[in-house]
């Protein structure tokens, strides 16, 4: 992996393959790295593009960022975020990018990147977590739900988060291995559909955990009987060996700052092409109710195409690689 300075407080690591002028900028989700576009970076270079793909603030090899839970949490703000890869963007002489494509808490980074900058964002694709209303109503509707619920984002930003999941009781291996079989398309429950607010109680207990649970507990006992194919136990270890060294807390700070309310800057209508992709099996494309439906009003014409890939869960990139890089390719002709 490369390192560079962003020129805003970070020596940022990025993967950076192929050697043409059209670029494509992937930011990843949590929790995830750099290399959960392993299996997609390959066909976007034979298609005869350079992409970037770094590990964000708070993740991986990018350094620079202050470790824990009492940190500043304006530098986790959207602006700050865009303004990270903008330097990276500027670090390695790159002025603009021809799409930029983010998957989970990578699509609103995306998203407000293209919103402020459509010069140096000039497509845009979102993948799994549509860009729509904002979800403080849903954690209102969460907290009055019988038996007691907790919604994953008030989880994530307690102080105990990270060392529940850095240290799980079934080690971290299985733990991720359960996490990341739980919300896939492998997981048999996980047939989506849009809910109402009063419906918030039949999302899966990883996005409305019962309450007085980990996540570590939450998912013990989802783990899959066999490493599955998309995410086998040698590319397991490369989270495990990440997430070991630097901890879950940088990419837990980014939930809280949303939870603060950091953002100041109002949004502003999108105006490049813009696509959607999520796997059939995602429920992350429901879990805010009329978020979904909200993204789609609000972009008009500025939406290109929607994308549900069949058998897919919430990691669309890993479990369906080849489908996910022809409709990426797709978006950007």
């Amino acid at each position: 992996m490369n390192k560079v300075n962003n020129g805003n407080g970070l020596n940022m690591g990025y993967l950076d393959e192929g050697e043409s002028e059209d670029v494509v900028l992937l930011l990843h989700g949590f929790p995830e790295l750099a290399y959960s576009w392993r299996r997609v970076v390959p066909a976007l270079v034979q298609a005869g593009y350079r992409v970037i793909a770094p590990d964000q603030r708070g993740y991986g090899e990018t350094t620079g960022w202050v470790p824990g839970y009492g940190v500043d949490l304006a530098s986790y703000s959207f602006e700050n975020l865009v303004r990270d890869v903008l330097g990276l963007l500027n670090a390695v002489s790159i002025p603009s990018v021809t799409t930029v494509v983010g998957h989970d808490f990578g699509s609103p980074v995306a998203a407000w990147a293209a919103m402020l900058y459509p010069d140096v964002f000039q497509r845009l694709v979102l993948m799994s977590a549509p860009f729509g209303a904002p979800t403080s109503n849903v954690f209102d509707a969460v907290a009055k739900l019988e038996p007691p619920r907790v919604h994953y984002h008030h989880y994530y930003a307690t102080p105990m988060a990270d060392g529940d999941m850095r240290d799980p009781p079934q080690g971290l291996h299985d733990f991720l291995r359960g996490y990341f079989h739980y919300k896939s398309g492998d997981h048999a429950a996980n047939q989506p559909h849009p809910l109402t607010h009063d419906e918030l109680g039949l999302l899966p207990t990883y996005y409305v955990m019962e309450a007085g649970k980990t996540m570590p507990e939450t998912v013990i006992a989802e783990m899959p009987e066999e490493s599955c194919k998309w995410l086998t136990d040698a590319e397991l270890a490369i989270y495990c060996r990440e997430y070991g060294r630097t901890g879950f807390q940088g990419g837990l700070n980014w939930y809280r700052a949303r939870l603060a309310g950091v953002d100041t800057v109002k949004r502003r209508p999108i105006r490049v092409p813009t696509t959607f992709i999520a796997g059939e099996r995602d429920w992350g494309v429901y879990q805010s109710p009329g978020s979904f439906e909200s993204m789609q009003m609000n972009l008009g014409k500025t939406l290109r195409g929607v994308h549900f890939v069949e058998g897919a869960g919430h990691w669309v990139q890993q479990e369906e690689s080849e489908t996910t890089s022809k409709l990426i390719l797709e978006s950007i002709a």
